[in-house]
């Protein structure tokens, strides 16, 4: 393997408690609605702003979206833990000569915001995220524009998220897909397509990836 491109929310960084207190902060304060963690998260697919855009009834969407990143940047770092596992992890494969991304439907701004807040600047060779494609996951839209960026060939890149969508996209690209679950709190706990690996534990991935990739 050359490349490995990784999903962000769920599965580089435990971000969903910080994106569930921004949303519901959102429709609060526009919409006056209490809204669950589950029924934020089937709003999922877009980027942040395209959330705020396509659900909310308030017409202030521009306003609204100013909001929801001074909620995110507000309690980032006391609701997202830094990761020293999984930043490792990340080192170790850019040290083996691995090209590594990120291809996320998250918002530019919103992973900024988290990149730096993680300590994970500057570590990848490739980010795609919401902003950068016309079609969201399950579309692989962003994934063969990031192995394109990253020069490499599908048959020579792994991608690893943690949703359904994420296996879809991978599946389409046809690349290797590894669905993760080794974060406190995951997208999807039974994969309806399944991926060529699930993983459950950065150890468990590590020890795979001395295996198939060294």
């Amino acid at each position: 393997m050359k490349a490995i491109v990784f999903d962000f929310d769920g599965t580089l960084a435990n971000t969903l408690p910080i994106c569930f207190y921004a949303f519901q902060n959102v429709f609060k304060e526009f919409d006056k609605k209490d809204l669950t963690s589950n029924e934020i998260k089937e709003m999922f697919g877009p980027s942040e702003t395209g959330i705020i855009r396509n659900n909310l009834a308030n017409l202030k969407k521009e306003e609204a979206i100013e909001y929801f990143y001074a909620k995110y940047s507000e309690l980032h770092k006391s609701l997202v833990e830094v990761n020293p596992e999984i930043i490792e992890l990340l080192k170790s494969l850019k040290g083996a000569g691995i090209k590594i991304g990120i291809f996320t439907g998250k918002a530019k701004r919103s992973l900024d915001i988290s990149l730096k807040a993680l300590d994970m600047e500057g570590l990848f060779d490739v980010i795609i995220t919401g902003d950068d494609v016309i079609k969201p996951k399950p579309d692989p839209e962003g994934l063969l524009k990031a192995l394109s960026l990253l020069g490499v060939k599908n048959s020579e890149t792994i991608y690893i998220g943690d949703s359904d969508a994420d296996v879809v996209a991978g599946v389409q690209a046809n690349v290797y897909t590894v669905g993760v679950q080794w974060l406190p709190e995951y997208h999807t706990s039974t994969f309806s397509e399944q991926p060529d690996s699930i993983i459950k534990s950065v150890k468990e991935f590590k020890n795979s990836f001395k295996v198939k990739c060294l």
